[in-house]
């Protein structure tokens, strides 16, 4: 698949086939892609708690929130749940850059996943007490965000702005999750 295409089609994934679950062994390789991004002073101060189908994973997906623009659908139900989380974690105290980090490996996952079919939601809205608690996050280190993912079940596209320009995500009739995206002469204000 062309690089671009890729991208496009990495949008965020909110439905899955639970009857289908990755395996720790995909979640390796997901994680095995984000440690080869680059790294801010190649300090390389992210860790990930990896998450597999089973006991874990369905307390953690109650402990997540999804959706905020979707105000009349209640997340994922039974059979479109995430199978697997991956909760990357960064120093308490850690640089500024450290975001950045965690933005190139997240994205890194989502490329990843997609290009293998899965889906991947990024998700920051959690229990940010309940979660590290559940997942053991040792001391020292804070979950900055966790990714819900599995075999992605929705369709999902990019759309123009719409007239009265704005940029909330929908779903049409048939489901097809929409992301509304500004042009390229819109983002670009000077070129040399």
């Amino acid at each position: 698949m062309d690089f671009k295409e890729l991208v496009k089609a990495a949008r965020t994934c909110r439905r899955f086939e639970e009857n289908q679950p990755l395996t720790m062994a995909d979640l390796e390789w997901l994680t095995d892609c984000a440690r080869m991004t680059p790294s801010a002073r190649n300090a390389q101060e992210l860790r990930f708690i990896l998450v597999g189908p089973g006991e874990t994973c369905r307390k953690l997906f109650s402990l997540t929130r999804w959706a905020g623009a979707l105000k009349d659908w209640g997340g994922p139900h039974p059979g479109e749940r995430p199978t697997a989380f991956i909760a990357v974690l960064v120093p308490e105290n850690g640089k500024e850059l450290v975001c950045y980090d965690t933005g190139i490996a997240c994205q890194t996952i989502q490329l990843a996943a997609t290009s293998r079919g899965w889906g991947c939601c990024i998700i920051q809205v959690f229990d940010h007490k309940a979660v590290p608690e559940l997942l053991g996050a040792p001391d020292g280190m804070k979950i900055a965000l966790v990714l819900g993912l599995g075999v992605a079940r929705e369709k999902r596209a990019l759309a123009p702005v719409p007239a009265d320009g704005s940029l909330s995500y929908w779903r049409d009739e048939e489901g097809v999750h929409h992301v509304p995206k500004r042009p390229l002469n819109e983002i670009v204000i000077k070129r040399f």
